[in-house]
């Protein structure tokens, strides 16, 4: 029996394969407002469930739709969008991000704590806010912009308070990332109406000739002091962002996109770009949801300028699942969202997509939750690792036995030995071979099983048949999803049924 070597494969090994669940407005979970604490937990595993056999591995999960919060351990109240009252507590009580968290791990994906930074209402009306709410308590520290109150980030403790409403949940919560949304300054309301910051540009704008620069440096310093605060106190935490597609337009700037349309530089003073070249994220996300030859943002020639803008940092796509059911020019064709995938894997500075949201998923609009799990995410996938974050693989798993009973196979290994940076397993990956087909771990055919429970060095496989001779071997997963080497290679198969 031989060991392949590497070789490429049509569906990857590694692929970041991600869908947003979002909680504002109740658009994927909880279905509705006050609903109890058990039909809130049925329903999140639920969808949990499905996401896993569609084949995503990422939760990206929101937890602060407008600064409220979908967990217990911060600063701010009880989001409406849980209980139907702004400040109230779940009741039978439990913490959803907890909950999430644990759920997500328990299938092998991992939970990205996605928070909107400045939106602080999304409406005026009082009631929807209690009075512990910061728009409340602070009032001094919000513009109304469009219906709505915003976050001013020209204020240094507005920026310093998010900051810590971070590091809140970085610090109490056992996440894999850190993820924003493309909500920074307001976009435009549709009367064009003036951004109402000016005399706060007065009072912190000191160097600054040009609003409009100011108010970037304003995002950058919390992008970049988020980013430093994350580093210094879960270094294995990723941090992302997902933008606006356009970054700037060829027509603004020779360093932009082939393209025509809004820009998250101009509009919302988001420098995206500056982002990623500077380190300050681990992956950016931009929200691609346009289709091939829309003349005013075309998919692929936005896909080519982010793919040459990656600073060797990830690049994962995000798709719209929501539009593959719309009857408008490229949407009408269904293969649209199939042939981005085909076109993302062509791409080698891709590592991924994002969904939005998971209930077109789950709806399977124009069958784009066929195609995942039937074509393209057919196979489980690892997250790709992050080598600027950690190098380091973890030692492979001790000695590897089989046992077998009751019609299964059950195998048993030992936690493998720190490795050079102290790490041992956060998680397993078990794999299966039949008798005489070649041993490749790089064929994600052959992965049985992503455990992200280090302490289980245990795994009964019940899908045997009989008198089929299985291969197994085991791999061990370090929290950034590095792998180790294979353990040993073990034989085994259950006899002949009796009649």
């Amino acid at each position: 029996m031989r060991l392949a070597a590497q070789t490429a494969d049509y569906s990857p090994k590694r692929e970041f394969r991600g869908v947003w669940v979002a909680t504002v407005g109740n658009i994927d979970w909880p279905s509705k407002q006050a609903l109890t604490t058990e039909q809130q937990k049925n329903e999140l595993t639920a969808i949990f469930d499905d996401q896993q056999r569609t084949g995503m591995n990422v939760i990206v999960f929101q937890v602060r739709p407008a600064a409220d919060a979908f967990y217990a351990k911060g600063r701010e109240p009880w989001s409406r969008y849980l209980t139907g009252k702004p400040g109230k507590a779940p009741d039978p009580f439990y913490d959803p991000l907890e909950f999430a968290i644990t759920e997500a791990h328990k299938r092998g994906m991992e939970l990205h704590a996605w928070f909107n930074p400045y939106r602080a209402t999304v409406d005026l009306l009082p009631t929807h806010t209690s009075a512990d709410h910061i728009t409340q308590t602070r009032p001094g520290w919000f513009f109304t912009y469009d219906g709505r109150k915003q976050f001013n980030p020209g204020i240094p403790q507005v920026r310093d308070y998010i900051v810590q409403v971070i590091l809140d949940v970085l610090r109490n919560y056992d996440v894999d990332g850190i993820h924003f949304d493309d909500y920074f300054y307001p976009y435009k309301d549709r009367y064009n109406t003036p951004i109402p910051d000016k005399v706060t540009f007065e009072a912190f704008g000191k160097g600054f000739s040009d609003i409009r620069d100011w108010r970037r440096q304003n995002v950058d310093t919390l992008i970049h002091v988020l980013s430093d605060s994350i580093r210094a106190t879960k270094p294995f935490v990723k941090f992302g962002i997902s933008p606006f597609g356009i970054w700037k337009n060829y027509g603004q700037d020779t360093l932009g996109s082939k393209s025509a349309g809004g820009s998250s530089y101009l509009e919302q003073f988001a420098d995206s770009r500056k982002w990623v070249a500077k380190g300050w994220v681990d992956y950016i996300t931009p929200q691609l949801y346009w289709t091939f030859g829309y003349r005013p943002a075309p998919f692929e020639n936005l896909l080519e300028w982010w793919s040459n803008n990656t600073y060797n940092r990830h690049l994962y796509i995000g798709q719209g699942a929501y539009r593959a059911a719309e009857l408008r020019y490229g949407w009408n064709d269904r293969k649209t969202i199939p042939n981005q995938l085909r076109a993302l894997r062509r791409n080698p500075r891709v590592q991924g997509s994002v969904f939005f949201s998971s209930k077109s998923v789950i709806n399977n609009l124009g069958g784009v939750r066929d195609s995942l799990r039937f074509d393209f995410y057919k196979f489980q996938a690892l997250v790709p690792p992050m080598l600027w974050i950690d190098p380091v693989p973890p030692n492979a798993p001790g000695v590897l036995v089989s046992s077998v009973a009751a019609r299964r196979i059950t195998l048993n290994w030992n936690v493998p030995l720190k490795a050079a940076d102290g790490e041992t397993a956060y998680g397993y990956v078990v794999y299966r071979f039949n008798e005489g087909e070649e041993v490749n771990f790089q064929n994600p055919r052959n992965i049985l099983r992503v455990s992200y429970d280090g302490s289980t060095t245990s795994y009964t496989d019940e899908s045997v048949r009989p008198e089929v001779r299985y291969v197994y071997a085991v791999t061990a997963l370090d929290r950034l999803k590095n792998e180790s080497m294979p353990t040993n290679l073990v034989v085994a198969e259950i006899g002949k049924r009796k009649e």
